[in-house]
Order: C-alpha cells, then sequence, then structure tokens
C-alpha cells in the first residue's frame, strides 16, 4: 500500500523562468518515483480561480461567451475570473458575477473546492452557487468582450455533456449543480 502522506519526489534544484503579475513558472530538476533524474515544471498562481453558478427561481443560470486568447476560440463558460490570494473568495466572486453579468445575489453557498490542473499547477479555486438574483448593470474589464445569455439548466448540462461548454470550472459546476438538482437538493 501507498503512504499517502510520504511525498517520493526529491527536488535537487529550481530555478525560476518566468513571472508576470498572474503566474509564476519554475524549472525543477527532481528525482522522480522509480529513481530517475528529470525536470518537472511548475506554475504558481498568484489568484485563486472563482466560478459562480447564478441559478433563479426558474432553474435557470447565466452563461457568459468570450474568445478565449490561449485557446484561439470562442467559449461558452459560467461568470468566472480570479480573486487576490490575501482577499476573502466570496468577496471576489460576488465581484466577478456583477463585473460579467450585472447580477447580484442575496443567498451565496459554496459548492466545490477544485484544483484546476494539479500536475502542472498550483491553482486552487472554489465554485459557488448565487440565488436570490437582482438585476444590474454589468462592469466588464476593459480586456473583456463578453455575451451574456440566460439557459436553462438542462440546457446547461446538454451543453456540457455534448462539448459545448469545456472549460473545467463551469463542467464541474454545471454537472455539480445538476446532481443537487436531480437529488432534489437546491
Amino acid at each position: 500500500m501507498i503512504d499517502e502522506d510520504k511525498n517520493p519526489w526529491k527536488t535537487l534544484s529550481g530555478r525560476e523562468v518566468y513571472d508576470n503579475p498572474w503566474i509564476n513558472v519554475t524549472e525543477y530538476q527532481v528525482i522522480n518515483p522509480s529513481g530517475g533524474k528529470g525536470i518537472y515544471g511548475k506554475i504558481h498562481y498568484k489568484n485563486h480561480a472563482i466560478g459562480i453558478v447564478a441559478l433563479d427561481e426558474e432553474n435557470h443560470i447565466w452563461l457568459v461567451g468570450q474568445y478565449r486568447y490561449v485557446l484561439n476560440q470562442y467559449h461558452w463558460e459560467i461568470p468566472e475570473g480570479g480573486g487576490p490570494l490575501d482577499k476573502d473568495l466570496l468577496e471576489s466572486a460576488k465581484r466577478e458575477l456583477l463585473e460579467e453579468t450585472g447580477l447580484t445575489a442575496t443567498d451565496w453557498t459554496e459548492l466545490q473546492p477544485i484544483h484546476l490542473s494539479n500536475s502542472v499547477g498550483d491553482e486552487t479555486g472554489m465554485i459557488y452557487l448565487a440565488r436570490g438574483l437582482q438585476q444590474g448593470e454589468a462592469e466588464p474589464e476593459e480586456t473583456e468582450e463578453i455575451q451574456v445569455k440566460r439557459v436553462s439548466l438542462d440546457e446547461a448540462y446538454e451543453m456540457v455533456t455534448s462539448g459545448k461548454i469545456s472549460d473545467s470550472i463551469s463542467v464541474a459546476a454545471i454537472l455539480r449543480v445538476k446532481l443537487l438538482s436531480l437529488e432534489n437538493k437546491l
């Protein structure tokens, strides 16, 4: 049996290869679990990832569509963004929801902690469920050209299962809310 508390990797050295306000990349010289020498790259994220399922009383959620530079593709997602590591996650979630959709919510529930790519990065996140929604004016950042649409939870679920929504936070969040809906826990 594997000892889950024992790290089988040994770090020989590390050097920073890139740094900006959002991420830091370090390359490590390592001894892997089988005893071989190698390298390992780690991306350190300087913000938490935050996703919000804004669910109304008619079982509809809000999606945001935007062009994702890294993928060179347009994507539909739940409202999401980053929150500084030293700030309250819920406050960051409220800011992101307002910023991207113009929505505010009176009822917030933590749904799921999430690690986005734990093989290369240390990014942690939280998925929230927001209810008691009120529509206001969106306040997108200058880097965001966002389209907002309200869809039924069933339609969002179908978008996930058909591959039309592929963003990891959105997939996890929509599947989690759909499961809670099926279990009558919403």
